[in-house]
């Protein structure tokens, strides 16, 4: 059995892992496809049904100025997970890079990213994140327009402060990996460094990455609607799950549908992505007998 067939059997065995991939499958569908089902525009004012609960007309109820917060979500859901898997790739490729020049390299080097990463670690991350969005967000707005510039800020901004621990998975694989033997008979035959990472080390240790980088995008995801939330995110006319929060936080008393849906959204979007990590790591770690 080949070893992509193996992991796959290992993870149809994580009973919990594939429920959560049907259900985030789902969600991504509903976010690309929905609103060429649900055309309702995302700023369609209507005074006379504002704060509407849930109904046939509005299946996820109105907010303060009467708009259907259905398409809203399903508008500000493709932001909010387009956020999350771009800022894990930019954590992916940093702490790949990081990690993979540290573990092949030997002394002062290693020792260098190492204190970096370690650095990194230390930061406060959410005052920095705030400060640095409040900063640049306004320069970007010029350059690329409203909406593009803020993506590339927060997307830039929480890749940078999540690259370490894959940066240190990355790290201690390479540790064990480069003193196998099919590692030393590669050296032996004369290939060249580079050609050691990219085709015999670093395809073995991209196990551990893969589940890190499930837990990066739920964590980017929660780093979005925090900054949305705290009013530091996009602009209040393109409506993320975060934002939508935002907006709501004023009328949970009289119009609950407005937060629960949005919350509901990231609450349940985050758990699949971690129950679907855990079944990666399951799949993918060869130690554990399933």
């Amino acid at each position: 059995m080949s070893p992509g067939l193996e992991a796959w059997r290992r993870f149809r065995k994580h009973r919990l892992a594939v429920a959560s991939a049907v259900v985030l499958s789902v969600v991504v569908l509903a976010v690309l496809f929905g609103p060429l089902f649900w055309t309702v525009a995302i700023d369609e004012i209507d005074f006379s049904a504002t704060l509407e609960g849930p109904s046939w007309a509005h299946p996820f109820g109105t907010d303060d100025l009467g708009q259907d917060l259905l398409a809203r979500m399903l508008y500000g859901g493709r932001i909010s997970l387009a956020v999350g898997f771009a800022a894990m790739a930019v954590a992916v490729f940093v702490g790949i890079l990081v990690g993979a020049v540290a573990g092949i390299s030997r002394g002062s080097v290693d020792a260098a990213l190492m204190w970096l990463t370690d650095l990194f670690l230390s930061l406060p991350q959410l005052p920095l994140l705030l400060l640095i969005i409040y900063l640049f967000r306004d320069t970007l707005r010029e350059w690329v327009g409203p909406e593009m510039g803020v993506f590339i800020l927060i997307v830039l901004v929480i890749g940078s402060f999540g690259w370490m621990p894959v940066a240190r998975l990355v790290r201690a694989q390479f540790f064990s990996l480069r003193e196998k033997e099919f590692v030393e008979a590669a050296r032996a035959l004369g290939a060249s460094t580079p050609r050691l990472v990219i085709r015999h080390i670093l395809p073995n240790a991209l196990g551990p990455v893969i589940v890190a980088g499930t837990i990066d995008v739920a964590a980017a995801i929660i780093a979005e609607s925090t900054l949305s939330f705290l009013g530091l995110g996009f602009p209040p006319d393109i409506p993320t799950w975060g934002r939508l929060l935002f907006d709501a936080r004023d009328h949970l008393d009289f119009a609950p549908h407005w937060a629960l849906f949005p919350g509901g959204a990231i609450f349940l979007t985050v758990l699949t992505i971690n129950f679907v990590g855990d079944g990666l790591r399951d799949a993918l770690d060869p130690r554990r007998v399933l």
